[in-house]
């Protein structure tokens, strides 16, 4: 028998322990996470107070908005504060809960992006039938099961991996305690988790991707049979702003996920998932609301005495 430590805490390590260099990334962090809580908060109140703004696909996005806010704030709060202190550690519970809502509400925007492909598929292929086809009784399951599906995958993943032991180190070179790290310093067997992570990761993301590719490629077919040079190009706007988001998320996350364990490369994974987790939910409220006619006029109706925010808005 031989003694063993077990992890009480761990200790985030960040991208560097320079205290100049801290600074600079605890402001440049801290205007993202601002700009991030009001972009989407600000769209989701939008929604909520616009009845112009009152149909499925403006709560779709209003419901992405709030899981983008959640998102920002289970990871960039916490390394604001490890940005500012000497003592970067988390307690084992609190890891656990991090990653739990991390991978929570990452699965969740995978699951939403899908549905509303889906939803523009039903309002451009049938646009007479689109009230009936997503009335409350399909488009809120819809909502509800994206959540759903998020928390099943959260809690298999968060369940696995502590469920090992962490005997042999507890610093993890990341920014939060994702999946890959936490393999990388566990002294038990990973070789379940690993297969774990690529099948439902992978499982999760070909579902999502054909289902945007399928709902995409019936909407190629009904811009072909557009005769309307101005419908096309109000199809291709909206789409265009979805498509945009859809491919920065999902080629993110296969980078990070879709691959063997022995190409982790810790330092530059975390580069590449700040761009999921902080990144794009601050580029979301832009990407849907500047080239959304709809959007743009509710935002001048409550803007509308601020003449240089009428300006801006009125020149994209």
């Amino acid at each position: 028998m031989r003694n063993i430590t077990e992890v009480t805490i761990f200790v985030l390590m960040g991208f560097t322990d320079k205290l100049e260099v801290q600074m600079i990334l605890f402001f440049l962090f801290l205007a993202i996470y601002l700009f991030t809580m009001v972009g989407n908060l600000g769209l989701v109140l939008l929604v909520i107070g616009d009845s112009r703004l009152h149909n499925p696909m403006y709560y779709f996005l209003s419901v992405l908005s709030s899981v983008d806010a959640c998102f920002s704030s289970v990871i960039t709060p916490n390394m604001l504060i490890d940005f500012m202190s000497k003592n970067k550690v988390i307690s084992f519970l609190g890891c656990a809960m991090q990653m739990f809502l991390a991978v929570t509400f990452g699965t969740t925007e995978s699951f939403l992006l899908a549905v509303m492909a889906y939803d523009r598929y039903v309002a451009i292929y049938n646009p007479l039938l689109y009230s009936v086809s997503m009335s409350p009784s399909v488009y809120v399951p819809l909502i509800i099961a994206s959540y759903v599906g998020g928390i099943l995958n959260a809690s298999v993943h968060t369940g696995a991996t502590f469920s090992l032991s962490f005997c042999a180190s507890n610093e993890v070179r990341h920014i939060f305690c994702d999946i890959p790290p936490l393999l990388a310093i566990s002294c038990s067997d990973t070789h379940i988790n690993q297969i774990l992570l690529f099948y439902f990761v992978g499982s999760i993301e070909i579902i999502a991707i054909l289902i945007v590719l399928i709902s995409y490629g019936f909407i190629l077919l009904a811009i072909l049979r557009m005769k309307s040079p101005e419908g096309r190009r109000k199809v291709f706007s909206t789409c265009g702003s979805h498509m945009t988001g859809v491919s920065i998320y999902h080629g993110t996350i296969l980078f990070m996920y879709m691959r063997p364990s022995s190409s982790y490369a810790l330092d530059y994974d975390m580069i590449v998932s700040i761009f999921y987790t902080i990144v794009i939910p601050m580029l979301n409220p832009i990407i849907y609301s500047l080239r959304n006619k709809d959007v743009k006029q509710a935002m001048k109706k409550v803007f509308g005495k601020n003449w240089f925010l009428n300006k801006v808005y009125s020149s994209h």
